[in-house]
């Protein structure tokens, strides 16, 4: 039996949360934790839980998911979520490598010989989208996301609306049908100005429109769903567990789940997957992150045969030098990026144990910081909050 050592966090640029789990007998796994904008809370979340755990058995991966989600009373939300999910996935990747094989195959083997990815374009406020589109397509992806508006106002957002519209219009001009685009509205486009921007794009075909509601908006999915018309509609990122996607699931107006491996959990994730079959819904999973919660999506990914493409974050603009903070890339951390980098727009299989890839301790040791992401500060014109 190989017991929990220590269990350490590392605040990494551009901003990412990196968890290392030490067992007794040597082994180390990787984790990752995200929310950035609450590192700090997340971090204390997880030395919290490293206190409880050290001495158990780092091979009881569920039993000891299950008390850092519902062991201290109060439970839910990404804060908890994303703390238990960095050991989590450490732990994975511990198991793979004490029996030499990928995290996938304790979990039913491989459905697939590749998945595909997509990538992102243009930022926060999309700009210049039909000459980065023509970089990704050059990168060998034929599917891209974008934001679809920066801030809009729930009345008087005509300008905002038409922007938007040109943007997917010159897209479609230019690369046709042969680009899949996503469209990413974060939450933050009010239900007034949503019902007109989605009757506008729909004669485009997007591949989905994502996260036209808020999550603690449920209710106004199955009217956005009728608003979408024949658009898919996906969601989840900001959801901790398969109890969170039922009740998304039960209201029949989700095409698309889009859970996130460093909120749920590797198996937390291979669950949400199973569930979305039942319904036939697809899974998308989320993820902007680093390499160590990319390839946890992805051991998910080749053992769930209902997940139908995989976000990554090369390139991402988050990446350079986010808010003031240094520039970043998954591989500076990795001994061999293969594992991770994608051909023709897709990821092969992860043949390496545990979660497929090796992170070099001795670089992230080095850039670790106690950076500090503040909150995105974003306005309407007469000074009141608009959604990031």
């Amino acid at each position: 039996m190989s017991k929990i050592a220590e269990i350490k966090t590392f605040r990494v640029p551009p901003r990412w949360i990196f968890v290392r789990v030490t067992t007794d007998d040597g082994l180390v796994g990787w984790g990752e934790s995200i929310i950035p904008k609450r590192a700090g809370a997340v971090v204390a979340t997880i030395e919290d839980m490293a206190r409880n755990l050290k001495g158990h058995d780092a091979g009881r991966i569920e039993d000891i998911a299950q008390r850092l989600r519902r062991g201290a009373f109060f439970r839910g939300g990404p804060v908890l979520g994303t703390a238990a999910s960095g050991i989590e996935q450490a732990l994975w990747d511990i198991k793979g490598k004490r029996h030499g094989l990928p995290a996938h195959e304790f979990l039913g083997g491989r459905v697939r010989d590749s998945i595909r990815a997509y990538a992102w374009i243009g930022g926060d406020s999309p700009a210049g989208v039909v000459e980065h589109a023509r970089k990704r397509i050059a990168q060998g992806f034929s599917a891209v996301k974008m934001n679809a508006t920066p801030a809009i106002p729930a009345l008087g957002g005509s300008a905002i609306i038409d922007a938007a519209v040109e943007r997917i219009a010159a897209l479609r001009d230019a690369f046709g049908n042969s680009l899949d685009i996503a469209l990413d509205l974060h939450g933050r486009v009010p239900r007034a100005a949503l019902k007109v921007l989605l009757k506008e794009v729909e004669q485009f075909r997007p591949m989905w429109v994502e996260e036209a509601t808020l999550p603690e908006n449920e209710e106004s999915l199955k009217v956005l769903a009728r608003a979408a018309g024949s658009i898919p509609v996906a969601t989840g990122e900001r959801l901790a567990s398969r109890w969170d996607v039922k009740r998304v699931l039960d209201t029949g107006a989700v095409d698309i789940v889009q859970p996130d491996v460093s909120i749920t959990g590797l198996f937390e994730l291979e669950k949400i997957a199973r569930l979305a079959e039942i319904y036939d819904v697809a899974v998308a999973p989320h993820c902007p992150n680093g390499p160590v919660s990319l390839a946890a999506s992805l051991q998910v990914g080749f053992c769930a045969a209902n997940v139908v493409i995989q976000e990554q974050s090369l390139g991402l603009h988050y990446h350079q030098g986010f808010s003031g903070l240094p520039k970043g890339e998954m591989h500076d951390y990795l001994a061999d990026a293969t594992p991770l980098t994608t051909i023709d727009g897709a990821f092969g299989p992860l043949a390496g144990p545990g979660l497929g890839i090796e992170i070099i301790n001795d670089v992230v040791e080095s850039r670790a910081t106690d950076w500090f992401l503040p909150d995105a500060d974003w306005t309407h014109q007469d000074g009141t909050y608009a959604e990031w």
